[in-house]
């Protein structure tokens, strides 16, 4: 237990039995026990607070990390997407004015 041997242990009980008295030492073992129990369901109590805060952390982790891997993903796919609109709208300028014959303005006639 706290590393006593069984011989510490009678010699710790015959000390106790001698200064406590054989009528007050079934009442200081009670509460001692009751003292133990207390003090490990304190223990139990207190370590399940720490089980769950830790859990709630991780969860809070793990949502931040997959959000932040949604929003990458969305801008990466967004910034992939508005490339393409440019390349299209390039294709389609580009094709409309091969298409459409030049007009000339005032402009023109005095660039001669």
């Amino acid at each position: 237990m706290f590393g006593i041997g069984t011989s510490e242990l009678l010699v710790i009980l015959v000390v106790a039995l001698l200064v406590m008295g054989p009528k007050r030492l079934p009442e200081l073992a009670r509460s001692l026990g009751r003292s133990l129990a207390e003090f490990r369901k304190a223990t139990s109590n207190f370590t399940e607070e720490l089980d769950n805060a830790r859990i709630m952390v991780e969860e809070e982790a793990r949502g931040a990390t997959r959000k932040a891997s949604a929003d990458q993903q969305a801008g990466k796919a967004s910034k992939g997407a508005d490339e393409d609109e440019d390349s299209d709208d390039e294709d389609d300028d580009g094709a409309a004015a091969a298409t459409q014959p030049r007009r000339s303005g005032p402009d023109d006639r005095n660039r001669g």
